[in-house]
């Protein structure tokens, strides 16, 4: 049996973070979604005096020693009111760096962590590539090692804050091992010299937080920067399960969002000389949106919780992923037919949240893939998705 009931002092961190994202963040969404307008540095600078880009880097780095479940709060509720801000404050807490935290050498967690808890430096990750997506393991970027350097070479896609953030984590191949046997990850500076960007993408979503691919020719980094040597790909991975919890938390807010308006909409909205909110039909859809942003918490929250310090169990971040990504399409989309007409123009905000869960659901692993994870873990063996000759080879 789950329980679960937030300690006086996450209630306080959640209130503190609504309050700044009403009366911050919320008045600046509209013309940040409509302008593609990526996060001030300023407004970077404000979330790091707050302490929201430090919530779970341990003390000792300079953060706060925060939670999992501390982080996703102070997301969730910035999230709902506007996604550029929430984005760098899912970045710096389930992103890249945790990474370094579990997995980096005491000079890599000394000299970047604290920089990303001050907003001093924001690190962005870089997987995919133009023929490598949900095949994370066919990637091409390769590194190897001269000296007391590292060479990259190669193209990364679909890089959020790609063009934006001052380093990437960039997953690399150093050596000829098939498969994920010879990938590693390597920290880049985004003024290294051979780093380029290609041009910001124009997404249905996401706007205000940049996508661009970057390209590495001949890129020359210290060794010292080698995070996870050739064969880690299991622990970078590992690790990419907090990020999607992080993911999962993203979709929630924006079903949640929806369900707050829509409520309030049904109440205030009349027709045929009623509140809306009197006809059955609007009562049997808000109770199926309630019922389908609690149980995404619920997934959510006993994923983070039973995580603790460590990271979380694959079956558990897989199914909260999965469920949220599908339910908050469905529970904006629910939202906006509420709303009638109003629903289908800007003024009412409803569309942009629909807008953005398409675009969560497709990072970080998009469903189809988590069911693939949740029956492997449910079956204790891997599913290779390769045709047999492919296997062969």
């Amino acid at each position: 049996m789950f329980g679960f009931d937030l300690s006086p002092e996450q209630k306080q961190l959640r209130e503190l973070a609504r309050q700044v994202a009403v009366e911050v963040y919320a008045p600046l969404a509209a013309d940040w979604d409509l302008n593609r307008t990526p996060l001030p540095h300023d407004e970077l600078k404000r979330l790091a005096d707050l302490g929201f880009l430090g919530i779970t880097t341990p003390e000792e780095y300079g953060g706060h020693g925060g939670s999992l479940l501390d982080a996703l709060i102070v997301q969730e509720e910035i999230a709902k009111e506007n996604r550029q801000a929430a984005f760098h404050v899912f970045e710096s807490n389930v992103g890249p760096c945790r990474v370094l935290e579990f997995f980096g050498t005491e000079e890599q967690k000394k000299e970047y962590l604290p920089k990303v808890a001050t907003g001093d430096l924001e690190m962005a990750i870089g997987i995919s590539e133009p023929d490598a997506g949900s095949a994370a393991t066919d990637m091409k970027t390769r590194a190897r090692i001269e000296g007391d350097e590292i060479v990259i070479n190669g193209n990364k896609r679909w890089i959020s804050n790609g063009g934006a953030s001052s380093h990437y984590l960039v997953y690399c191949r150093l050596n000829d091992e098939p498969g994920s046997k010879g990938i590693g990850a390597v920290i880049v500076p985004a003024d290294a010299p051979g780093v380029s960007f290609g041009a910001t993408e124009k997404l249905m979503g996401f706007r205000g937080i940049p996508s661009a691919d970057i390209y590495f020719d001949d890129v020359r980094v210290p060794i010292g920067d080698l995070v996870v040597e050739a064969g880690g790909f299991s622990k970078l991975f590992g690790v990419f399960a907090i990020e999607r919890l992080g993911n999962a938390t993203m979709s929630l807010a924006l079903a949640q969002a929806a369900l707050d308006r829509t409520r309030r909409y049904v109440e205030e909205r009349h027709q045929f000389g009623r509140p809306l909110i009197e006809f059955q039909n609007v009562q049997m859809t808000v109770a199926t949106m309630a019922m389908q942003v609690e149980a995404s918490r619920l997934l959510i929250y006993r994923a983070a919780v039973n995580a603790g310090a460590g990271l979380p169990n694959s079956y558990e971040t897989s199914l909260a992923k999965c469920y949220a990504n599908e339910m908050a399409k469905v529970v904006t989309d629910l939202g906006m037919q509420m709303h009638g007409g109003n629903g289908y123009t800007e003024e009412y905000g409803l569309e942009r949240l629909h807008r953005d869960s398409h675009g969560w659901a497709i990072a970080g692993g998009t469903p189809a893939i988590q069911r693939v994870r949740i029956a492997a873990d449910m079956f204790g063996r891997n599913f290779n998705q390769r045709p047999a000759e492919a296997i062969i080879k």
